[in-house]
């Protein structure tokens, strides 16, 4: 059977609108998941008295989740449809979680923003938006979930505002119609998720399946150097050392020497495999393991990232972004330092210059040279890691220009980077 083109779609959205509910009502009804564990996890539920998470259950494997009834750490389930294989990144949406969620929208071809449609637009609604514009997600699906749940149940009129209300979110950080599908949906009850709904006889649109088969594949950057931020790094007993990550750009094969940066040691690739399989090459959005020769588990660590010898990963010794702030207790001055969430790096940076205020929507200068920032400001701010790391401007790499500053358990901003200053190695 011939592989069908694959997609890492997120779900994204506030905590308790649906997603995980969702995510499973696909499953049971595209035939990826028994009916009968479903029918397992609803009595479970219910004696749990969290009746209605049996869906939610599918994904949320870990059983503190289940305790609490929050999906903690991002899962990865996966379904085909007649056009293609998705992997589902299901993307935390409570606020202790949001790390997660940044690691798995920052992977995802498209998002799938699921909207309570009683509810309407939350906090949490505009952070997932925000985050999901700034690391450069370019497809949404909106899910309007709960219309079952609306007064009256199926009600057109608050389908329609609600779609108001969250479209107009969209265009405000600068996402264009033709980026955004919207769909009515129940994932608990499966009206128009699989199947078109007889409830909903005014609509005239998609199924929530159907919006996800008129997603379009990203193109693959196989034309740019080589780049993969390793996730971990093993040491195989008769292999040697293997490291693990996801190709972003070019092509890794067998017999090329590549560097680690910044870690700077230089190795050679022997072999390459994927699903515990030998492959002759691998490409962007291919999560691989590739024995390299010459370099000791210990040399290289998480948050490297490899590339050609001819063209080394970029090591900054500063460099320009421009970030949006979305919350912080009070201001960021120059000299906070949080940490930067970048690839797989994790590194604390620190505020040297904060150049330009923005207006968020527009991109237009505000002020110049503010003496501070705060949440809901846009800014253009030179910042300087505390040690070695790895970033390339966004417009070369996109993958890797791209991060999210965390400071005390919280997601203080998002951002891209515009210019690097080379750290000399």
């Amino acid at each position: 059977m011939a592989e069908k083109p694959h997609m890492n779609i997120v779900f994204i959205g506030h905590v308790d609108h649906g997603k995980s509910t969702t995510v499973g009502r696909l499953l049971l009804d595209t035939g990826h998941v028994d009916e009968h564990l479903i029918e397992k996890y609803r009595k479970e539920a219910e004696s749990k008295g969290k009746a209605t998470f049996e869906f939610a259950w599918v994904m949320d494997k870990l059983k503190e989740e289940r305790e609490r009834g929050i999906t903690i750490d991002v899962a990865h389930k996966e379904f085909k449809t007649d056009k293609y294989y998705f992997t589902i990144i299901d993307a935390p949406g409570h606020r202790d979680f949001v790390k997660n969620m940044i690691t798995g929208t920052s992977q995802a071809d498209a998002a799938i923003l699921v909207v309570s449609t009683p509810d309407g637009v939350m906090a949490q609604t505009r952070e997932h938006v925000f985050l999901a514009r700034t690391l450069g997600v370019t497809q949404l699906v909106i899910a309007m979930n709960k219309i079952d749940a609306t007064k009256p149940e199926f009600d057109e009129k608050r389908f329609l505002a609600v779609k108001d209300e969250v479209t107009k979110l969209l265009k405000s950080v600068g996402y264009k119609d033709e980026q955004v599908q919207y769909v009515p949906v129940s994932g608990l009850k499966g009206d128009n998720a699989v199947k078109p709904s007889a409830k909903m006889g005014w609509w005239k649109g998609d199924t929530l399946l159907q919006a996800l088969n008129k997603l379009t594949l990203p193109g693959k950057p196989t034309e740019l150097p080589l780049r993969i931020p390793v996730q971990d790094v093993y040491s195989i007993t008769g292999i040697g050392t293997v490291p693990v990550g996801r190709v972003e750009t070019g092509v890794l094969k067998p017999d090329t020497k590549v560097v680690f940066m910044p870690s700077n040691k230089v190795g050679e690739v022997k072999s390459i495999e994927m699903h515990h399989q030998m492959i002759p090459k691998a490409e962007p959005g291919d999560n691989v393991g590739f024995n390299v020769r010459g370099i000791a588990k210990n040399e290289i660590k998480r948050g490297d990232v490899v590339g050609p010898v001819e063209s080394p990963p970029m090591v900054a010794k500063t460099f320009t972004a421009q970030i949006m702030i979305l919350n912080h207790p009070s201001a960021i001055t120059v000299g906070y330092t949080p940490v930067f969430h970048c690839h797989t790096a994790q590194v604390a940076c620190t505020f040297l210059e904060l150049q330009k205020k923005l207006d968020p929507k527009t991109g237009a200068v505000k002020e110049e040279n503010p003496q501070f920032l705060k949440a809901g400001d846009a800014a253009i701010v030179k910042v300087q890691p505390t040690r070695p790391m790895v970033i390339e401007k966004a417009k070369e790499f996109p993958q890797l220009g791209r991060f999210a500053i965390r400071d005390m358990g919280a997601t203080v901003a998002a951002g891209v980077c515009i210019d690097v200053e080379k750290k000399e190695m």
